[in-house]
């Protein structure tokens, strides 16, 4: 049931050592004392009770306001997850297959051109020869792209057309769908995996098969049935909404990102899927509790348990390694060892990605440095939240991992 987010077990019962959990909290407070992070909360939980919660720090260091236990966090990617669940849920329903070509729903989509060769400013373009599919979005393999990652020619043409990170002004996410299938993909769709507003794609996908825009399909068919109270594309509480920081240039202390002051705290004209969503610890652990039961929490099914495993499982081409196979942008933590599944990384070979992690562990983080993952094996399911941009500035996503597990003692 929905209530309060507390430690409801002792860590002995369900396998760890209470001394060992604390080093999670010694490590990330020094994070916080140094001045590097805010504050910080992290729930690890197993076997469907909390065994571990801890607050530390500040949401809001200007006004002093500490972290708390329903502290509204935004999550950014962590959104990815949830939109890629209410497409399969759809999958389910057979409104739409894996395979589907896109085009069938988003005509823009109809004729994409790739990018061969040349600047942003006069690219060079060859037809697509394969036709943008639902997987394709699902793992990033669709060949679209983000215009923050500075990587490509492409991606200089997406900023260039406003979208760096965030959405021009007053285009709602049907527009900036339509914009982004202007745009030269950055390789054939399925040759390569690139990190890219195809979930936001996705999320219009969403609202044109079900017929409802993405805010109410999400509240009535996941977040109400699941209690997730406070997640939503923005929230009437902005007292609990924590400030994003990032780190000053010459020093690394934190200091406030005041570009990203209003997004939270009204209904914004793109609803996106791809990381628009804000929430908070109790209610994303919700969601990861469901994930962790294979589509079901309190009498609630959400998805069949096969269709979990399916989005849990490698889909690149050939199970190929994520690290090898595409362009990823995350420094602070390679991802040697993993494919990519149906909305999150899936773990493939422990000893690769030099981690303590179960093999079919899924997960995904958000920019501004929150994480969570799921570990069937271990019925083990944990959430960290801060607000630091970007999420590469620290390895704070495989520093939790090694303290969670080495706690695991049974």
């Amino acid at each position: 049931m929905t209530g309060e987010l507390k430690v409801d077990v002792d860590p002995a019962e369900v396998g760890f050592d209470a001394a060992r959990l604390k080093r999670i909290d010694r490590h990330f407070a020094r994070y916080v004392d140094k001045g590097l992070l805010p504050g910080f909360l992290a729930v690890v939980s197993r076997h469907g009770r909390v065994a571990h919660l801890s607050a530390y720090g500040r949401r809001d260091v200007e006004t002093d306001a500490p972290v708390e236990t329903d502290t509204v966090w935004r999550i950014f990617s962590m959104t990815k997850p949830v939109t890629s669940v209410a497409a399969m849920m759809l999958v389910e329903e057979g409104l739409i297959d894996l395979t589907d070509p896109i085009s069938r729903w988003l005509p823009e989509f109809a004729e994409p051109r790739v990018y061969v060769k040349g600047s942003a400013l006069r690219p060079a373009t060859d037809p697509a020869t394969e036709p943008i599919r639902l997987w394709h979005l699902l793992t990033h393999t669709a060949g679209l792209t983000y215009g923050f990652l500075h990587s490509h020619p492409v991606d200089a043409i997406y900023r260039e057309a406003g979208f760096e990170w965030g959405m021009p002004a007053g285009a709602d996410l049907a527009e900036c769908v339509r914009r982004w299938a202007a745009l030269p993909l950055v390789f054939q769709p399925g040759s390569e995996w690139n990190y890219s507003v195809a979930t936001d794609v996705l999320g219009r996908l969403v609202e044109v098969v079900s017929g409802k825009p993405l805010d109410e399909f999400f509240a009535e068919r996941i977040f109400g049935p699941l209690g997730m109270t406070d997640t939503g594309f923005f929230t009437e509480d902005a007292d609990r909404v924590a400030t994003i920081y990032t780190p000053h240039p010459g020093t690394g202390q934190i200091v406030p990102a005041p570009a990203f002051d209003g997004w939270a705290r009204s209904r914004p004209a793109c609803l996106s899927g791809g990381g628009g969503l804000v929430s908070t610890a109790g209610d994303y652990r919700r969601f990861t509790q469901m994930l962790v039961r294979r589509g079901a929490l309190d009498g609630v099914r959400l998805l069949g348990p096969r269709t979990v495993d399916l989005m849990a499982s490698n889909h690149l081409p050939g199970r190929a390694d994520l690290e090898e196979f595409g362009r990823p942008v995350f420094a602070e933590s390679p991802l040697h060892g993993h494919g990519f599944g149906l909305g999150f990384s899936v773990l493939e070979d422990p000893v690769k990605a030099k981690t303590l992690s179960s093999a079919g562990e899924i997960a995904w983080g958000g920019a501004a440095s929150t994480a969570f993952w799921v570990d069937h094996d271990e019925d083990l399911t944990v959430e960290f939240y801060t607000q630091l941009l970007p999420s590469s500035t620290y390895a704070i996503r495989p520093q939790l991992r090694q303290l969670v597990y080495q706690a695991l003692v049974d």
